[in-house]
């Protein structure tokens, strides 16, 4: 059997298990097993898992995932989405579509202290999804609005994500954090013109004029206090040069945890739910990492992803170009597979790649950039049909929206994206100015 043939067998494997709904990360463990087993036999296979098991999560870096998603899970359990929320709705209350601008306003604070896109969108539509219908929303712009502001969890840092590119491609995860920010900024503005033009061009999704809208009041901004303060600490710390992520990742879910003390919704059940279920997300992301460091793996001893690189390279195609194929492949693969999967099995394979092309930029500012793009097609998986986690999730806590409401919901923000994406792909300068900066 050629290399070719063995990578397409394993890929066959996995994308089978997948179609029996066998969780993404034993279909990536059975067949990088599979493939291991048949190019180097049982002993060097069982050798690999003897080591790499142990060199994989022996890594210092890997402990800021779990304590980035304890910190969301703490912010969650503490009320802090119903008083984000809130003062969103006080500020664009008084505009046309003004609580559907409230959600990405919300959506986007919560993320900076959750690093979830799933939790982020599920947290807030808990909150914003009652207000939005007893207001007169639409079901399509209301489940749409929420399914899109969720995708700001992973682009505005701190992003889980990002986090794990940072340790494939051994990044500086500072730098990265950086240079999502402004990226992040301009998500959260183009949803809300998004928002603006979709209310004025189709009638009947949002009311002409809100007989009753949220007004800013002491306590709704006396609510977003703690999550300020949490803010300013966790990344005015690391930027200022008092501790690393990581240790900001600690500091972060500490402060968090104290926030939800002060406001006395944290129950000591909700505390033991918050390591529970910090414990079954970083289990699931661990997991993943081994069944991809495996199909990595025999996909290396095949040789193929090198002879791909080779090959794409003489084609003489611009760098542009190469990275424009790249990231409409991510926007294909997003159908099947999860954010977190896709980025675990394909770096190892398009990083080489990529920093072999010529951009006219430092390598490192090479990586930082592809960094932020993969980050930002990655977001067309949880929106675009047929799989869209976002929508799904949303869709699930709205039962009298048809899904595909849902889906024609997204369409103005998948647009919003998209010109986002071209302007970043083209200006690369947007997302690395501010890391000069910051770093």
């Amino acid at each position: 059997m050629s290399a070719l043939q063995l990578t397409l067998l394993i890929f066959g494997i996995m994308l089978a298990f997948m179609a029996i709904r066998v969780p993404i990360s034993v279909a990536m463990f059975a067949a990088g097993g599979i493939g291991y087993v048949m190019q180097t036999g049982w002993v060097p296979f069982a050798n690999f898992l003897n080591s790499q098991a142990f060199a994989r999560f022996a890594s210092y870096d890997l402990s800021v995932i779990p304590l980035f998603i304890l910190m969301g899970h703490f912010a969650t359990q503490g009320g802090i989405s119903k008083a984000l929320f809130d003062f969103a709705a006080g500020v664009m209350g008084r505009f046309k579509g003004g609580l559907a601008m409230a959600a990405v306003l919300a959506c986007a604070a919560f993320g900076a202290i959750c690093g979830s896109s799933v939790a982020t969108a599920a947290t807030i539509t808990g909150v914003a999804m009652p207000e939005m219908k007893r207001h007169g929303y639409s079901g399509r712009l209301s489940t749409g609005t929420l399914a899109a502001a969720g995708t700001l969890g992973i682009l505005i840092p701190p992003s889980v994500p990002l986090v794990i590119y940072a340790i494939l491609t051994e990044q500086n995860i500072a730098k990265l954090f950086a240079a999502a920010m402004l990226p992040g900024i301009i998500a959260m503005f183009g949803y809300m013109v998004a928002i603006a033009i979709y209310v004025r061009l189709v009638p009947g999704q949002a009311p002409e004029v809100d007989k009753n809208p949220a007004k800013l009041t002491l306590s709704a901004v006396t609510g977003i206090t703690p999550i300020m303060i949490i803010f300013v600490i966790v990344f005015g710390g690391i930027y200022g040069g008092f501790f690393t992520p990581t240790e900001g990742a600690a500091v972060g879910a500490a402060t968090t945890f104290l926030a939800a003390l002060l406001k006395r919704e944290i129950t000591w059940a909700k505390f033991k739910q918050c390591f529970y279920a910090t414990a079954e997300s970083s289990a699931m992301i661990f997991l993943i990492f081994i069944g991809a460091d495996l199909m990595n793996s025999a996909l290396a001893l095949t040789q193929v992803p090198n002879q791909l690189a080779a090959v794409v390279g003489s084609w003489g195609l611009s760098p542009l170009m190469v990275v424009s194929a790249v990231l409409l492949f991510y926007v294909v693969l997003g159908a099947v597979m999860d954010e977190l999967s896709m980025i675990l099995l394909t770096i190892p394979i398009f990083f080489p790649m990529v920093m072999g092309l010529d951009f006219g930029m430092p390598k490192e500012s090479v990586a930082i950039w592809f960094g932020i793009m993969v980050l930002m097609v990655v977001e067309f998986g949880l929106l675009a049909p047929p799989v869209g986690l976002n929508v799904y999730v949303v869709n699930g806590m709205a039962k009298d929206v048809p899904i595909a409401e849902s889906y024609r919901g997204v369409m103005p923000f998948l647009i919003s994206d998209t010109l986002r994406t071209l302007l970043l792909l083209f200006f690369p300068g947007v997302c690395l100015w501010l890391v000069q900066y910051l770093s």
